[in-house]
């Protein structure tokens, strides 16, 4: 028997014995094919998953409208179906890029020969597509991105001015003092609870004051509470649906403010459509606002106070202005649903993402996007819930259902951070904001030595996630501080006082929760 190995020389060898082979006699093939990349695949299969890949790039580059009765339009112009049995507004906006696919590929198919000359008039059509996402203003509009500039350009140069004056800090002043905020966050821990309601809280957010908490939930009530007692002061009512978004007025709640408590002082979303603006001697709304078709998920007061940005599922973001109560910009630019909006401490630039999983940075005074909050390595991969600025004006938070927390810098025009937060998805997240704050503060003075002190606004941030879990952060090296368990459901948002006294939590086992010191100390009094 002979081994497989050894065959091959035992016949090489059995036919030299028999005189060798004319290498003239061997016949010749050349029904042959040479591998390549599609080797072991059918040809009719390669050829299929390369039209599905030219397909699929193709759809890629057609700018389909994102305003639904724009949709809607295209489809009847088509002539096909304006809507299908069970269909939403993302479906029908998928189903209309296949179609324009299909136009395209048909298109390019009988104009293969088109000479080269086109191509110039085809980029020109192609750049005036992609500014679907500047819609035209009207005079209203104008005025107040004028009143923004002026707002926001002495803010931008108080703001340079001190971070100027931070930069001179020596790195050992500022580990010292980080340590020791690092200490007093560390000692946080439970100190009250409250069922807040029937159904699950969907958004806490603390008052200017940070002697209440606004609470929205599921049955479309919203409550103040008293802190730290947590007893319910009064029930606002006028939301028929859950209640996503809350924002309180600058200034409200502060004595040394001109809010006055018959006036607007706080704004809710919920998912009827409706946004509802607040005093806080009634309980029934001051002024509505409507215009949203579908779910208002976040709302946020322009920094001035005179503005209000609310988020929607309806594809779109949308500025008010709170004297008139009329709409002044309906602005497009989200593929899907927008979930939460954040104006920058200056109130120059605003940031929306949503459920696209992606960000944008828009320049008030403008209207434009400055950047695009995504990347192939750095974006999120899932639905982006939550935003919010840090003191420092140029750095954005994003929250995602990715578990993760992303950094963003305006100037950088890249991600400088990231935190893997929750094991689950991130429902919110704050940047702290403390009364040292050089724009709504008291900044902080110099030592002994004439050296400018850090400040603790803005050296930490907390999360809410659907681990059940509140969580800290450390805002200079991202290292988790504390983790707060006490939530037996989904943590649906979170929320700091500006005295650092407060973190104050909703979730969905239908409580708030406060956190704090046993002491009672925040971060500007001694333990």
């Amino acid at each position: 028997m002979i081994h497989p190995s050894r065959r091959a020389y035992v016949e090489e060898a059995e036919a030299e014995d028999r005189g060798g082979i004319d290498i003239n006699d061997v016949p010749i093939d050349r029904d042959y094919d040479i591998p390549g990349a599609g080797a072991g695949i059918a040809p009719e299969k390669a050829s299929a998953l390369l039209s599905q890949f030219e397909r699929r790039r193709l759809a890629a580059t057609i700018a389909v409208p994102t305003d639904d009765g724009r949709v809607r339009a295209k489809l009847r112009e088509l002539g096909q179906p304006v809507t299908l049995f069970g269909e939403g507004l993302a479906d029908r906006r998928d189903r209309l890029r296949e179609l324009l696919t299909e136009q395209a590929q048909k298109t390019g198919e009988e104009k293969a020969d088109v000479e080269m000359k086109d191509a110039e008039e085809e980029e020109e059509e192609g750049e005036e597509q992609e500014e679907e996402f500047y819609t035209r203003g009207g005079p209203e509009l104008l005025q107040a991105r004028r009143d923004i500039a002026q707002y926001s350009i002495p803010r931008a140069k108080k703001r340079i001015e001190f971070q100027k004056k931070e930069a001179a800090i020596p790195v050992r002043n500022h580990l010292i003092f980080r340590k020791e905020v690092k200490e007093r966050l560390q000692s946080f821990e439970l100190q009250g609870s409250q069922t807040a309601g029937e159904r699950h809280i969907s958004m806490t957010r603390i008052s200017p004051n940070g002697k209440l908490v606004a609470t929205g939930n599921w049955g479309g009530q919203v409550k103040l509470i008293d802190i730290p007692s947590l007893e319910q002061k009064r029930t606002l009512r006028g939301h028929t649906n859950k209640v996503s978004g809350l924002s309180w007025m600058p200034g409200s709640t502060l004595p040394e403010s001109n809010v006055s408590e018959d006036s607007v002082n706080l704004a809710s979303g919920g998912a009827e459509g409706q946004i509802h603006l607040w005093s806080l001697t009634q309980d029934t709304p001051l002024a509505t606002l409507s215009g949203h078709s579908q779910r208002v998920c976040r709302v946020e007061f322009h920094p001035s106070g005179k503005y209000l940005a609310s988020a929607s599922e309806d594809t779109s973001w949308r500025l008010w202005d709170i004297e008139t109560k009329s709409e002044l910009l309906l602005q497009e630019g989200h593929s899907r649903g927008v979930y939460a909006v954040a104006f920058n401490t200056d109130g120059s630039l605003l940031a929306s993402a949503g459920l696209d999983s992606v960000g944008r940075i828009w320049d008030m005074r403008s209207g434009r996007t400055v950047m695009i909050l995504d990347g192939h390595l750095d974006g999120h991969i899932k639905p982006i819930y939550g935003l919010d600025w840090g003191s420092d004006g140029h750095r954005v938070l994003t929250a995602s259902a990715d578990g993760w927390i992303k950094c963003w810098d305006v100037r950088k025009v890249q991600r400088t951070g990231g935190i893997g937060a929750h094991t689950s998805s991130v429902a919110d997240v704050r940047w702290y904001k403390g009364l040292d704050d050089p724009f709504d503060g008291t900044p902080p003075g110099v030592d002994e030595e004439g050296v400018q002190l850090p400040k603790k606004s803005g050296t930490f941030i907390v999360s809410a996630g659907f681990d059940a879990k509140v969580n800290i952060f450390s805002a200079d090296d991202w290292a988790l501080v504390q983790s707060l368990s006490g939530h037996t459901g989904a943590v649906a948002s979170v929320d700091v006082s500006r005295d650092g006294k407060w973190i104050v939590s909703g979730g969905h086992d239908r409580t708030v929760k406060l956190w704090g010191r046993n002491d009672s100390a925040g971060m500007y009094e001694e333990a």
